[in-house]
């Protein structure tokens, strides 16, 4: 980020929000001609700045409105066994996430659901079935307080 100008970052910041934005509101918004604004999105998405531009679905809209948060100790720590199960997570329709962690447990999935019921579904079609898997907790969200994709620049 360290070549990143001020104009650059204001950019990344409308981007964040808005990524549909025609590049003319753009550059008004950022104070820039056209053209230059042009220019400098196609340099962020070179650089890699941008790596993606997306449409963000309603989860309840969807069906999904439950979010599960599951904790994931493996069996051991053997690079053979975290690949392996990685491989396999990454298969998992329902998960939207996977971190391996430092601390207590191994993984942090997050996974959505239509329900409880749904949840026991996913557990029994897919969780249980992972390799390497020693301990799992599930938590329910009861209610998202807030939730952003946009990192702070």
């Amino acid at each position: 980020m360290d070549h990143l100008d001020d104009t650059d970052l204001r950019i990344l910041r409308v981007l964040q929000k808005t990524g549909r934005i025609s590049n003319a509101e753009l550059s008004y918004r950022v104070h820039l001609s056209a053209s230059a604004c042009h220019r400098r999105v196609a340099r962020l998405e070179k650089e890699g700045y941008i790596r993606d531009y997306v449409a963000l679905l309603n989860a309840r809209q969807m069906g999904r409105p439950t979010t599960v948060f599951v904790e994931i100790t493996l069996s051991g720590q053997a690079d053979e066994l975290l690949n392996k199960f990685e491989r396999e997570v990454a298969l998992i329709p329902d998960v939207l996430e996977c971190h391996l962690m430092a601390g207590s447990f191994d993984y942090l999935l997050k996974i959505v659901a239509r329900d409880s019921e749904d949840f026991a579904r996913i557990h029994r079609t897919y969780l249980t079935r992972l390799p390497g898997v020693a301990n799992m907790h599930s938590s329910f969200a009861l209610k998202t307080v807030f939730k952003t994709t946009a990192l702070p620049v």
